[in-house]
C-alpha cells in the first residue's frame, strides 16, 4: 500500500478561452498519478461537504484511490489558477489545512503502508503540517519516505521558515524532487544543484537516497551516493504545465516501488542504487510530466499511455543513425515553435 498525505483542492483555472474548475493540490495528483500507474493507493487529506469537496472525492475515487477521511464542516480549499498565452500558471489560494485527530489514527491508516509521500502546502501551513510530520515520524521506521517541497511563497512568505521545514522532511526522507525554483527561493544565491547536494548529507545515515531537481528545458538533474547524472526533457507540444511536476513526482516513487525498492527494510539498497539506474529512474518520471503537459490540466499517464512513449522513445533511438544520415537535407528546416519542454513544478 501507498500513502499520499497532504491537501486536496479545486483549481479555478482562468484561461484566455474562459474559466475551468479541476480537482487539483500538488500531494493529490501525485495520488492519482501513483493510482493511474497501477498502484494501489490512499489518500489521507481534508476536503468540505461541499459541492468541491463532493468533486475531490469523486475524482479521486475514479481512480481507484482510496479516500478513507470523511468530509468535514470547513470548506473545500480553492486555488485559483491563470494561465498566461505561453500555458504557464500563476497561483492564488483561499485554504484550510488541519487534521484532527489524525495521530490517534496513525496505527490504523498506515498499517501496511510501504511508501508515504508528502510535501507543498501540507507540510508548511500551520496547524496541519506539525500533524504531517508527525506521520512522516511515524511511518519512517517502516516506509519509504518522499518529500517535494513544491514551494507556495505566496501561502508561505516566510523564506527562514519555509527553509526550515523543509530541511525537518528532507532529513527524514528517502526521495526528494524540488524543482531548480523551489531551491532559489529557498537558498537565494546559491546553485540549486550545490543545495541539493547538501540535502542528500542531511539526516546522516537516515537522510535521503536520491535528490532530484527538476530544471524545466534543461533535464531533470539527480545526485545520490554513486554520484550525479540527468535526463534531457522531453520535447512536446505543450498545452499547458500545471500538474507536470506531480506527474514526474509520481512516476519517479513508481519506479522505485517497480524496482522492489519500497519499505524501510530496502533502505540500503535505494542507497545503492547505480547512477545507470538513477537516470532511468529520471527518464520514465520526465516521460510522464511530458505526457502529462500535452494536454489540458493535471491528467497524469496511465501505465499504457507512459509505456507507449517509452516504446515510441525506444523506436526513436534505434531509427537515430538512419535520421542522423539524413540530417544535413535537413538542416534549413525550421523548429516547429509549438514544441516546448515541460515545467519546473
Amino acid at each position: 500500500m501507498l500513502t499520499v498525505i497532504g491537501e486536496g483542492l479545486v483549481d479555478v483555472v482562468q484561461r484566455p478561452s474562459g474559466v475551468q474548475a479541476h480537482v487539483g493540490g500538488s500531494p493529490l495528483n501525485v495520488a492519482v498519478g501513483l493510482a493511474r500507474l497501477e498502484h494501489p493507493v490512499q489518500f489521507i487529506g481534508r476536503y468540505g461537504r461541499d459541492a468541491y469537496g463532493e468533486s475531490v472525492a469523486a475524482h479521486l475515487k475514479a481512480s481507484s484511490v482510496m479516500l478513507p477521511q470523511l468530509p468535514d464542516g470547513l470548506p473545500t480549499s480553492v486555488a485559483a489558477a491563470l494561465i498566461d498565452d505561453d500555458g504557464a500558471a500563476s497561483y492564488t489560494f483561499d485554504l484550510a489545512w488541519e487534521l484532527p485527530g489524525l495521530a490517534d489514527r496513525l496505527p490504523f491508516l498506515l498499517q501496511g503502508t510501504t511508501l508515504l509521500h508528502t510535501g507543498s502546502i501540507a507540510t508548511m501551513l500551520a496547524p496541519g503540517a506539525a500533524e504531517v510530520l508527525a506521520a512522516v515520524e511515524h511511518a519512517h521506521p517502516s516506509s519509504t519516505i518522499s518529500f517535494d517541497p513544491n514551494c507556495r511563497p505566496s501561502i508561505i512568505a516566510d523564506v527562514d521558515y519555509a527553509r526550515a521545514q523543509a530541511e525537518k522532511f528532507v532529513s527524514l526522507a528517502d526521495v526528494v524532487k524540488a524543482s531548480d525554483e523551489d531551491l532559489e527561493w529557498l537558498y537565494p544565491g546559491v546553485d540549486p544543484l550545490e543545495s541539493a547536494r547538501r540535502w542528500l548529507s542531511l539526516g546522516g545515515t537516515e537522510g535521503p537516497a536520491m535528490v532530484v531537481v527538476t530544471r524545466g528545458g534543461a533535464g531533470p538533474w539527480a545526485v545520490n551516493a554513486a554520484g550525479e547524472t540527468h535526463f534531457p526533457a522531453p520535447a512536446v507540444a505543450v498545452a499547458d504545465t500545471v500538474g507536470a511536476g506531480d506527474s514526474f513526482m509520481a512516476a519517479l516513487l513508481s519506479g522505485v516501488v517497480d524496482l522492489g525498492l519500497d519499505g524501510a527494510q530496502n533502505r540500503k539498497d535505494l542507497r545503492g542504487l547505480s547512477a545507470g539506474s538513477l537516470r532511468e529512474l529520471l527518464a520514465h518520471a520526465a516521460r510522464a510530466a511530458a505526457v502529462t503537459v500535452s494536454r489540458a490540466g493535471a491528467n497524469p499517464p496511465t501505465r499504457t499511455e507512459l509505456n507507449r512513449m517509452e516504446l515510441q522513445d525506444l523506436d526513436a533511438t534505434t531509427a537515430a543513425p538512419a535520421t542522423a544520415a539524413s540530417s544535413s537535407a535537413d538542416s534549413n528546416s525550421s523548429a516547429d515553435p509549438e514544441i516546448s519542454d515541460f515545467n519546473r513544478s
